[in-house]
């Protein structure tokens, strides 16, 4: 017993060495080069329809450069400034073309930095309270022949771009992307709208579905608790949609844990995966 203890003091005193030595050895910090993360790349231009300097974040797909006979889909997201929508749709683009995924192919994500949404995603209303709120509001025509005369041609000299045509916007966004699409269709192939302001000037916009011609592609509406008028119009939306175009697959969402504030996201991902697969039944998940 006597003789035990000093062999015992001496394992541990050299396990304790031991571990020194290791820590020692494990705290050795390595030299680190630094570099810039780059993501995309930025355009800006002088727009001579809204006169003013416009910028457009691009992400292009990994596979743009490597293959360079092919032609990709391109989504244009209307809040897309780098402090806006841009950074996170570009993930959520990139996760879902992953190859074990597979839920879209890979996309070109353009993201149009805002200046004005207020002004530029509304059009004329004749209700005093919108005026009011809204003090720059009603030039959405101006921002739509900017679309159409200044950013598309851009994106189609200057990228790849395929047939199929994306525009994603939401709540004033979604508001434009629905006027778009009914007055404007053939912008645009495939329409993701999320939150739509369908309040604006008193739901005027709804009167334009039984006299429109769209002749889009694909749609997908959806929202968030919300309160009553936007869960309500999303869902009217929806039904008078599919009621006007019934041979089109357009799908509908209502996220019950999700609001105003974050149901983008979620609604990209679901509304996206939609928009780039076979049609399926038009039906959608009850309020």
């Amino acid at each position: 017993m006597t003789n035990t203890v000093p062999y015992f003091i001496l394992f541990m005193f050299g396990a304790i060495g031991c571990f020194h030595a290791n820590a020692s050895t494990e705290l050795v910090v390595p030299k680190a080069k630094m570099a810039d993360l780059v993501v995309g790349e930025q355009l800006t231009f002088d727009s001579k329809v809204l006169h003013e300097s416009r910028t457009l974040n691009i992400r292009l797909p990994e596979a743009y450069q490597s293959r360079m006979s092919e032609t990709f889909p391109v989504i244009v997201v209307l809040d897309g400034g780098l402090d806006e929508d841009f950074m996170h749709i570009a993930g959520l683009t990139q996760f879902l073309s992953f190859p074990w995924i597979k839920h879209i192919p890979e996309s070109i994500v353009v993201g149009i930095k805002n200046v004005d949404r207020k002004r530029d995603f509304t059009f004329v209303t004749t209700d005093e309270r919108d005026k009011k709120d809204f003090p720059t509001t009603g030039h959405s025509a101006e921002f739509i022949q900017f679309l159409e005369q200044e950013l598309m041609p851009l994106l189609e000299q200057q990228y790849r771009v395929s047939d199929i045509k994306v525009l994603m916007g939401q709540s004033l966004g979604g508001l434009l992307a629905t006027e778009i699409l009914l007055k404007h269709s053939t912008l645009f192939t495939h329409y993701l709208i999320v939150s739509p302001s369908m309040w604006w000037d008193n739901g005027s916009l709804f009167e334009q579905i039984a006299s429109s011609d769209a002749s889009f592609n694909r749609t997908f509406i959806a929202v968030g608790k919300e309160g009553k008028i936007m869960e309500e119009d999303a869902t009217k939306l929806h039904d008078k949609l599919v009621e006007k175009f019934a041979n089109k697959p357009i799908g509908f969402q209502f996220y019950p844990e999700l609001n105003h504030g974050d149901a983008l996201h979620k609604a990209a991902y679901d509304g996206l995966s939609f928009l780039f697969k076979e049609p399926e039944a038009k039906t959608k998940q009850p309020l």
